[in-house]
């Protein structure tokens, strides 16, 4: 009797409490507004290309534009640094209502902020600037609400709280690419231009003032409390990191590589990317992004489910997979169409399920409270650095260069290196978690 008693005591619990459910909720809605406006300006890159750089070259115009894109993730470790440690001794909660608070003022200034023809070079100088803070935003974003939504999980629904995290941030994509249908389909070329792009980013800061509501309303997670009420939390979390979790901190960063990879292209960039290279009208190609991201935020729990269930090294190992023998495929169907472009953004997204579903609860699974933000943030955001923030870069230039039919290599052989991560990894599925 007494071991069944005890078996019952220790095996997961599946349901919700709730407290819990209100927590992910809270934390799922902040997040989406967040990355509304982070995910505006690749919608709209060209168009901010030809409003705060000179006109005389079309192409080194859009490059300059996607290098400011990628100086804005060269921020995100610097925030992961700051924004986590911060998250570490101050709580989620906290964290999370820094970032927001950024990200949107850091909208509002782009949206604001007069064109090269009107203020010169202090057009890219602010919108440089602003990039930077929404970097160091982002930076800190991922660990604190990664650890703020799997501390608020069941123990047997971890993955599935955690896969809300990625919902979010598509979700953000969903309502930026939403934004970019409507003003591209209902407003002419010039008005575009002049001033409809700027209203999106308006509505983008307007929304991020919504999340920040939302995140004073919610209360801090039991890990959090605990490990403070305990006296546990290190007076700096970044060094405890590195001196205690040297192993976890390189995990991290080598799941991270592939996902972010092919999330950038494939989530954020094709679309452009297919509109420079095949000549499919834009408003077509973010109808086709549009579509991908239902589909894809709609299946996202039930991925997280079937980690739950199945595990976080078999659903992430597919993943890999899928991108090492489909990427070659993928891209040279690539044509003005907008089946094909429809079928290889959706075939795309639904292979990232197997990361995105796993990203955040797998991350959290490495670390103990104490110093759980930071090790999920700061490894996440030099990854992210290094191979999100210069994708878009990386892939206009071997287009301009006329290797596009390259592209496959960079997508497979990310996807083949995070795959041996994935495979000799500890599975964390059943792991006590505090």
């Amino acid at each position: 009797m007494k071991t069944a008693t005890a078996a019952s005591d220790t095996a997961p619990s599946h349901k919700l409490t709730p407290g819990q459910r209100k927590a992910i909720i809270a934390g799922t809605v902040g997040n989406t507004v967040e990355w509304v406006d982070w995910a505006l300006y690749s919608i709209f890159a060209a168009i901010i290309a030809d409003v705060f750089f000179p006109k005389s070259d079309g192409a080194a115009a859009l490059l300059s534009t996607l290098a400011v894109f990628a100086v804005g993730f060269v921020m995100r470790p610097v925030g992961a640094a700051v924004l986590g440690a911060y998250a570490d001794r101050k709580g989620r909660k906290k964290g999370l209502t820094l970032t927001i608070g950024l990200m949107a003022g850091a909208g509002f200034l782009i949206a604001f902020t007069p064109g090269y023809d009107t203020i010169g070079l202090a057009a890219p100088a602010i919108l440089l600037v602003a990039r930077l803070i929404q970097g160091f935003s982002a930076g800190g974003e991922f660990g604190s609400s990664s650890a703020f939504l799997v501390e608020s999980a069941a123990s047997g629904r971890r993955a599935f709280a955690g896969s809300w995290q990625q919902v979010s941030v598509a979700g953000g994509v969903l309502i930026a690419s939403l934004l970019g249908t409507v003003f591209t389909s209902l407003l002419g070329e010039d008005a575009l231009h002049a001033w409809g792009w700027r209203v999106a980013f308006v509505v983008g800061g307007l929304l991020g003032l919504v999340g920040l509501w939302l995140r004073v309303s919610v209360e801090d997670t039991a890990s959090f409390t605990e490990t403070k009420a305990a006296g546990r939390a290190p007076r700096n979390p970044l060094v405890a990191m590195f001196r205690e979790h040297p192993a976890a901190a390189l995990r991290v960063a080598g799941i991270t590589v592939a996902g972010t990879l092919t999330y950038y292209i494939w989530v954020n960039y094709l679309p452009t990317y297919a509109n420079l290279t095949t000549g499919i009208p834009l408003e077509k190609a973010l109808l086709s992004q549009t579509l991908c991201l239902v589909v894809f935020v709609v299946l996202l729990p039930f991925a997280g489910l079937l980690s739950d269930r199945l595990g976080r090294r078999p659903t992430m190992a597919g993943f890999a997979i899928g991108f090492v023998l489909l990427a070659w495929p993928m891209l040279h169907l690539l044509n003005d169409s907008f089946a094909v472009l429809f079928l290889v953004q959706l075939t795309g997204m639904l292979l990232i399920l197997g990361y995105s579903a796993n990203c955040a609860v797998i991350m959290a699974e490495q670390f103990p409270p104490e110093v759980r933000a930071t090790g999920i943030a700061l490894p996440y955001a030099l990854a992210v650095a290094l191979f999100g923030g210069t994708a878009p870069y990386v892939t206009t230039w071997m287009s301009d260069a006329g290797h596009a039919d390259k592209l496959w290599l960079y997508v497979s052989g990310a996807a083949l290196l995070s795959l041996v991560v994935y495979l000799t990894m500890p599975e964390t599925k059943d792991k006590e978690f505090a």
